[in-house]
Formats: C-alpha cells, structure tokens, sequence
C-alpha cells in the first residue's frame, strides 16, 4: 500500500519534523510504502543530514522523498493522500485522485491542541464540492477520542536505556557532567520569546544553571545579552550562576536525546513539544503564535489537561512561568524550580498515562486500512 504525505514548511522545523517522523513510523512499523512530498528540502537537510536538497528525488530509511515542485509532475496518487497542517493539493493530483476507480483515502493531518472540541471534530468527512472525493479530519490529541500523539513502538524503552549512559552522552559534546546541585535546561525557542529575561533569571537563580542552547535564531538575543556581536556552536557563556554551552543544531535523533538528558526542557510549537513529553521531564513550552491570541487558549487548554492532579503550588508555578514565557511577562523561575521534584514525579506520570494510548501512526493505519 502506498502513502503520500505532502508537507508545506511554514514553521522551520515543526511541520516537516512531524511529517518526518511520522514518515519513518509508517515505513519502519507499519511496512508501507511511503513518498513524502516537501516544498523545501534545505529544512530536512537540518534534522536529516543525510538528505540532499539538491535531488529532487532520494530515498532515506525507506521513505522516497520527492521535491514539492510547481509544475507538479503527473503521478499515480497513493491510496492514502495526508495533506499534513492543511496545505492544499495540487490540482493535476487532486484530479487525478477523482479519476481513480477506487478512491484513495483522504486526510487532513490536524495541528494538534487539547481543545475539547477536537473530541467532536476528530474523523470527521468533508465531501469535496465538486469531485467525487471525500477529505476527513484527522486531529492529534491526548484522549482516545482523538488521534494521538506520534510515538515509536520503542520510544519509552530507548530513553530508559539512555539514562544509563549519560556521561558518553555529554562527552560527545566534549561537556563536562553536570555538578550535583546543577540544573541542566535545554533551550528551544522562537526568538521572539523573552530570553534575555530567562537568562537574567538564571543568572540570579539561588542554585546553578546550566543551558544547552542548539544553534537556531536563538543566538543572536543571547549574544546581544552577553554583549557579544555573535556567538558560535562550541562557545561557553558564563554569568552569575549561569552557564550557557551553544550546541550544533541536531538531528531529531540527538535532539531526543538532549531532551532525555536534560532536566527542564524548553520547547516550542509541537513537535518538540510531543518529544518533551515522551521524555518524562518538567518542560515549558512556547507556543507558536496566533493572531487575537488564539493560541493562549490553546495553551491553557493544554495547561488544565497537564495540571490536573498535580499539587497546586506547583500547578501555579508551571502556569506562571508558562504565561510568563509565552506573553513576556514577569518571569518566576525560582518558584518553578522549587517545585522541580514534584513536576518531575508529575510529567512521569504524565507520561505514563498517555502511553497506554494508541499511537498516531497506528491509528492513522487504522482508520485508513478500514475506509479501503
């Protein structure tokens, strides 16, 4: 059975991540055939070194990936078409979707959100106006009634092997292990966030902090604030009781990692946002911005799913630091790390009860081998 997934880069790395990863998963557990369409290859080429977006055509752990051109070239559609985030088809293939007699499968891939209304909507089929061709709703989510979240059959049983070998982990970076009383937080982020405010804090924290930052636009706030014109991967930042290491950009394969051996984990947009949560640790995340503040809802959405049954204190210190990061106000990141263990304990648990649900891949596979 073949799959299309076409992808549409808008935010960097979220939307092609997503489609990446989500491409391997079918391919690696599911056994499909799977040709990933993308508008612009030089974003793979950053969480996939291997790739090459000077060809329009390559094949990377089994998926064949193929440059989104215009025009685009007359091809056999798959028998399963995911128009990933919302991006339109191209007309040549929609038409040629209509002219096949047994009609593929049809998928609009959601942004994820923890909405309740995402229960109601999740599945639903939206009959094209003029072809014979029907598009169904397919939302990610953190119930069973929506899609779930992307997660590899091993995910949880790597990370538990990895915790065992951390010191390799920081010696291929050439860091040193993180001193006892260290909290090691690893930075990702918009640069419209307020990280000059999130660096004073750290420096002014009760206790050390040490920041691994990967290489992204991040720098050049950081470099501003330490009164630097630039900054480079390799360098080493020191203020107060702040430590900053600057990181090549990764792989999603080492970025997990990162995440796996960090102890709070900053992230933005979704698809770090979902890795933060396999990784079982504290996280903030920095949701990707809406006009009229859309997405603040999104993210107290989120926040009263996560919250819910954690211990008050430290529920207000995740929301606090949360509404802090994503509409620069006051940041409180000592009452945040006072709370450190119970949100440890917390995102465990987190953790754990969204494991016991299926995951995206196989419920797209699902739904999908069912409607054929």
């Amino acid at each position: 059975m073949r799959w299309d997934i076409f992808c549409q880069v808008i935010d960097n790395y979220g939307d092609i991540g997503v489609c990446w990863r989500l491409a391997r998963q079918l391919v690696a557990e599911h056994g499909l055939a799977v040709r990933l369409w993308v508008d612009d290859l030089a974003s793979l080429l950053r969480i996939c070194p291997e790739s090459d977006p000077k060809f329009a055509t390559q094949h990377l752990y089994g998926v064949e990936i193929r440059r989104w051109a215009s025009p685009f070239p007359d091809v056999e559609p798959g028998q399963v078409v995911i128009e990933a985030f919302g991006c339109e088809l191209p007309s040549n293939y929609l038409s040629a979707m209509a002219n096949r007699p047994t009609k593929p499968v049809w998928i609009n891939l959601e942004y994820l959100s923890a909405e309740n209304w995402v229960e109601g909507c999740h599945a639903l089929p939206s009959p094209h106006p003029q072809l014979p061709l029907t598009k169904h709703f397919f939302f990610p989510g953190f119930t069973p009634q929506t899609g779930g979240l992307l997660r590899e059959r091993d995910l949880l049983a790597r990370r538990d092997t990895f915790a065992g070998n951390l010191d390799a982990f920081w010696q291929s970076f050439n860091l040193p292990s993180p001193h006892q009383n260290e909290t090691t937080v690893s930075l990702f982020c918009y640069d419209t966030a307020p990280i000059a405010d999130l660096l004073t804090a750290w420096q002014q924290a009760p206790t050390p902090v040490r920041c691994l930052l990967p290489e992204g636009k991040a720098l050049q706030q950081v470099a501003r604030h330490f009164g630097r014109t630039s900054i480079n991967q390799g360098d080493t930042l020191q203020r107060g009781n702040l430590t900053l290491y600057v990181l090549p950009f990764l792989r999603q394969q080492d970025y997990d990692h990162l995440l796996w051996a960090s102890d709070v984990n900053f992230v933005r947009g979704e698809d770090s946002f979902v890795r933060a949560q396999w990784a079982g640790k504290p996280m903030v995340w920095q949701i990707y911005f809406q006009v009229e503040d859309a997405h603040l809802i999104k993210l107290e959405a989120f926040l009263d799913r996560y919250c819910d049954g954690l211990d008050q204190i430290a529920a207000d210190s995740m929301r606090t630091l949360h509404q802090g990061w994503n509409t620069q106000t006051p940041l409180h990141w000592n009452a945040f790390q006072k709370n450190l263990q119970v949100l440890r304990q917390h995102a465990g648990a987190w953790t754990s009860r969204l494991v016991q649900q299926p995951d995206l891949a196989s419920n797209l596979v699902i739904f999908c081998k069912n409607r054929l």
